[in-house]
């Protein structure tokens, strides 16, 4: 469990600092966005693949609008969280209300250790990027001050890349 916890907390302490790293290493300072809504390029190389580049929003943070089994759910993509965390506010939205018996993780977070219920949400949506069965975490509200895209979706994608200080999402 201490290994989890360790874990847990380095991915925290990286999805704080990557993007700090990330926007100073950016040859040219990315231009304000009005919206951190991603933008759909065209096709990419192979002929089923969907893309999705994601720019950087005025904190240096790549947020996302996604369908999480049908509903709207806003999103900062966290390559350093091993999974998706949901806030119980947001989880209680899309239909998910853990009992205090299910708060069984303890993940490390900006603000202490806290304990987490893990879950599965059945389809998660980003733009025409679409994954099935993947694994989140619900945390209570004061504990996460946005909800994680993590690589529990990240990692079942062809790949993700940071480059040109923008993030893109290929499937």
């Amino acid at each position: 469990m201490r290994s989890v916890v360790t874990f847990a907390a380095l991915a925290l302490a990286a999805s704080v600092l990557v993007p700090r790293y990330a926007s100073h290493m950016a040859a040219a300072p990315a231009p304000l966005a009005l919206s951190a809504r991603p933008q759909v390029p065209a096709t990419g190389s192979a002929a089923n693949s969907r893309s999705l580049v994601v720019p950087r929003d005025a904190r240096g943070h790549f947020e996302v609008e996604a369908r999480v089994e049908g509903r709207h759910v806003n999103f900062m993509v966290d390559t350093g969280a091993s999974v998706i965390a949901l806030t119980a506010s947001d989880a209680g939205r899309l239909g998910i209300h853990p009992a205090p018996r299910e708060f069984v993780t303890e993940v490390r977070t900006a603000n202490g250790t806290v304990r987490a219920a893990p879950t599965r949400l059945d389809r998660v949506e980003v733009g025409d990027l679409v994954v099935r069965d993947v694994a989140a975490l619900v945390l209570p509200d004061e504990a996460l001050s946005d909800n994680l895209l993590g690589l529990s979706f990240l990692s079942r994608l062809r790949r993700f890349e940071y480059s040109d200080g923008k993030l893109v999402l290929e499937q």
